[in-house]
């Protein structure tokens, strides 16, 4: 699954990581950049949580996942041929219900390989090989504008070729792990679901509506007046500092507990956010996009894990699909916030919202973790 990731987001970085300027160059404003992000993510959310309640039903993930990758690799070359804003956000919106698809039944796979609550390891070391193609991804893309700058389309077309490994790598070595015994009440299977879970998503959604899209960041970084190609690579800095953090927090949050590790990551995004705002030089945002990537560290795997700890084995699908579904709606009317804020107020303000919305979810996860900690205790 780690190798599939690698290619997958090798592709999808190289991508990613000139969006923003490549909508810029057609046209588009900030406000249209948030929304296309939003939009995309948002509409396809739904689909992660659908998906993870129908892979918990047949008992199976790979199909799932040959299917969500699969959408991705073919979408990747007609960014090449986009000429409007509007054109993006379908080709967008089809590539994000590929994600939708395979997002959940993916987690599900991963959380049904863990032996020995090492759980939080093995969603670090996924999240290693998932940043380590978001490394290469953005160096790809550097390296080609620096060779053909403002060419966006050698990218897009040359990003195809990892997402086509990616997809054989799941057919060819990917093996089914077994899920638990598949069900079919969908109803039972959402009343089944640990109260704390559902505590633990109304946290994850507070701080998701400051959490608007990466775009507006590297928005942000280009207005300092760095040339276009250094984009990717000031965005490689983020994923590769996730990438060194991953496995060795993973591990740690196996020994101090997930909540821990949570409340620092929004901590450390809060200060992140706030000094975005605060400067516009791009020597204090390379340091920010390193502390990002610590961030990312952080709560990303250690997030997933604690799912796996509170959702039962039949059920872990259902859970990471709502998991999913749930940051990716909030996404839209975060980033609506976002981009309405940066043209219609300035450019600093959707920063201070984003480290104001960390800070809240940080003490709501200090109140969400003694809460249940001396309810345990209790019983």
């Amino acid at each position: 699954m780690g190798l599939t990731s690698f290619f997958t987001d090798t592709s999808t970085k190289m991508v990613y990581s000139i969006m923003p300027l490549f909508l810029l160059s057609i046209g588009a404003s900030k406000t249209n950049i948030s929304l296309i992000e939003g939009i995309a993510e948002s509409t396809a959310s739904l689909l992660k949580a659908l998906s993870g309640v129908w892979s918990d039903r047949i008992g199976k993930n790979k199909p799932f996942m040959i299917i969500g990758y699969g959408l991705t690799a073919i979408i990747t070359p007609f960014y090449a041929a986009v000429v409007s804003p509007i054109q993006v956000l379908v080709l967008r919106f089809v590539e994000r219900v590929g994600k939708g698809l395979r997002t959940a039944p993916r987690d599900s796979l991963i959380s049904g390989s863990v032996t020995n609550g090492d759980a939080g390891r093995n969603f670090g070391f996924h999240k290693a090989m998932d940043n380590s193609g978001a490394i290469l991804g953005p160096l790809a893309a550097f390296v080609l504008l620096y060779f053909f700058p403002l060419n966006y389309g050698n990218i897009f077309i040359f990003a195809t070729i990892p997402a086509i490994i990616g997809v054989i790598t799941i057919i060819a070595f990917i093996k089914e792990v077994h899920a638990g015994k598949p069900h079919s009440n969908i109803k039972f299977a959402f009343n089944r679901l640990p109260r704390k879970f559902w505590v633990f998503l109304c946290v994850i959604f507070i701080f998701s509506l400051g959490n608007s899209s990466d775009a507006l960041l590297l928005v942000k970084t280009s207005e300092t007046g760095i040339k276009s190609s250094t984009i990717p690579f000031v965005y490689m800095i983020f994923n590769m500092v996730s990438v060194l953090f991953a496995i060795p927090i993973g591990k740690l949050s196996d020994k101090v507990g997930r909540e821990k590790l949570i409340i620092a990551g929004f901590l450390v995004y809060a200060l992140v956010y706030f000094l975005f705002g605060r400067y516009n030089n791009i020597n204090v945002f390379i340091f920010l996009f390193v502390m990002y990537g610590f961030y990312s560290a952080l709560t990303d795997s250690s997030q997933k894990a604690m799912i796996s700890d509170i959702v039962s084995k039949d059920l872990k699908g259902t859970g990471y699909g709502i998991y999913h579904a749930v940051i990716g709606i909030t996404l839209l009317p975060a980033s609506l916030i976002a981009g309405l804020l940066y043209d219609k107020v300035d450019s600093s303000v959707p920063f201070y919202f984003g480290a104001v919305m960390a800070l809240i979810a940080a003490i709501l996860m200090i109140v969400f973790a003694i809460g249940f900690k001396v309810k345990e205790r209790s019983l």
